[in-house]
C-alpha cells in the first residue's frame, strides 16, 4: 500500500518572496515617501504650516483687523519691531531677568533635594515644604514681592524662583529615589559617600528626572514672567516682553500683540527643540536612559 503525501503549503513569507515585485518607480515613491515623512522636524512644519493657514484664512473670512488680525499682518508687524531692535530689547530684559531667576531656582532645588536624599529630616522638610508651596501660584505672591522687596527685579526674581524651585525638587527627588539600588551598592564600593556619592553616582542616574524637571521649570518660569511683567510693567512703568504686550495693547496695536505672543511660542520652542534637545541627546539618550 503506497501512501501519498499532500505537498505542503507555502507559508505567507514564502507567497511574499514568491509574489511579483512592484515596479521600480513605484518602490522608489514609496521609499522616498517614507523616508521623508519619517523625519520628525518636517512633520511638525508641516502642522505649523497647517495652523499658520488656517490662522490666515479665519482672519480675512472675519475681517476685523482690531479684532483678529491676519498672519501676513502680524508677521509685517513682527519685522517691523525686529528691525528696529525694540522687540529684541524687550525680550533681552525678559530672558536675562529669567536665566538670572532660573539659576538661583536650580542651586536652591538641588541643595534641597541633595539634603532630602542625605538626612531623613531634609525629607520630611522637602515633603512638607513642597506640599504647602508648590500648590501656591506664581503670580499670587506678586503684590507680596512687591511691598517685600520693592518696583525692581528682585521682586519678579522672587516670583519666578518660585515657579521654578518646586518643579525642579519634586522631579530631582523622585528622580534620585528611583535610582537602582545595584548603582547604589556600585558606588558604594568604590568608597563614595556623602556629596562625592550624589554627584558621581546619583546625579548622572537620575539626570533623566532631573532634565524634565528643568523642562517643566522653565516653561512655568518663561509664562510666570510673561505674566509677572503685564503687571510689574503698569506699576514701574518699565518690563520686558509682557510690557511691551500690555503697552501695544494700549495703543491699539494689535497686530504688534499678535507678534508678542508669537515671540513668547518662538522662544519657548527654541528652548525647547534647540537647547533641552540637545542637552538630552548628549546625556540621556547617549548613556541608554531613553529611546
Amino acid at each position: 500500500m503506497s501512501y501519498k503525501t499532500a505537498a505542503p503549503r507555502p507559508s505567507d513569507l514564502e507567497r511574499k518572496l514568491n509574489a511579483a515585485p512592484k515596479s521600480a518607480e513605484e518602490k522608489i515613491e514609496l521609499s522616498f515617501r517614507e523616508k521623508l515623512f519619517s523625519r520628525g522636524w518636517l512633520r511638525k512644519t508641516l502642522i505649523v504650516a497647517a495652523l499658520g493657514a488656517i490662522w490666515q484664512i479665519y482672519a480675512l473670512i472675519l475681517d476685523n483687523e482690531l479684532l483678529f488680525p491676519t498672519l501676513s499682518v502680524v508677521a509685517a508687524g513682527f519685522w517691523r519691531v525686529l528691525v528696529s531692535g525694540e522687540l529684541l530689547a524687550k525680550v533681552g530684559l525678559s530672558l536675562a531677568m529669567l536665566l538670572s531667576a532660573y539659576a538661583i531656582g536650580i542651586f536652591v532645588a538641588l541643595t534641597l533635594t541633595v539634603a532630602a536624599i542625605t538626612t531623613r529630616i531634609g525629607t520630611d522638610f522637602l515633603e512638607v515644604v513642597t506640599a504647602m508651596l508648590n500648590p501656591l501660584a506664581p503670580i499670587a505672591l506678586l503684590p507680596m514681592a512687591l511691598l517685600w522687596f520693592g518696583f525692581g527685579p528682585p521682586s519678579l526674581i522672587f516670583v519666578l524662583c518660585h515657579a521654578v524651585v518646586w518643579t525642579i525638587a519634586l522631579n530631582a527627588y523622585n528622580g534620585f529615589t528611583g535610582v537602582s539600588q545595584t548603582l547604589r551598592m556600585v558606588g558604594r564600593n568604590y568608597g563614595l559617600s556623602g556629596f562625592s556619592f550624589v554627584f558621581k553616582v546619583l546625579i548622572p542616574a537620575a539626570f533623566s528626572g532631573i532634565l524634565t524637571g528643568l523642562k517643566v521649570s522653565w516653561a512655568f518660569g518663561w509664562r510666570t514672567l510673561i505674566a509677572a511683567e503685564l503687571v510689574f510693567g503698569v506699576a514701574g512703568g518699565k518690563g520686558g516682553l509682557g510690557w511691551f504686550i500690555y503697552e501695544k495693547k494700549q495703543q491699539l496695536d494689535i497686530d504688534l500683540v499678535f507678534a508678542g505672543l508669537l515671540t513668547v511660542i518662538l522662544i519657548g520652542i527654541l528652548v525647547e527643540n534647540v537647547i533641552f534637545k540637545t542637552i538630552e541627546k548628549r546625556t540621556v539618550i547617549r548613556w541608554g536612559m531613553k529611546q
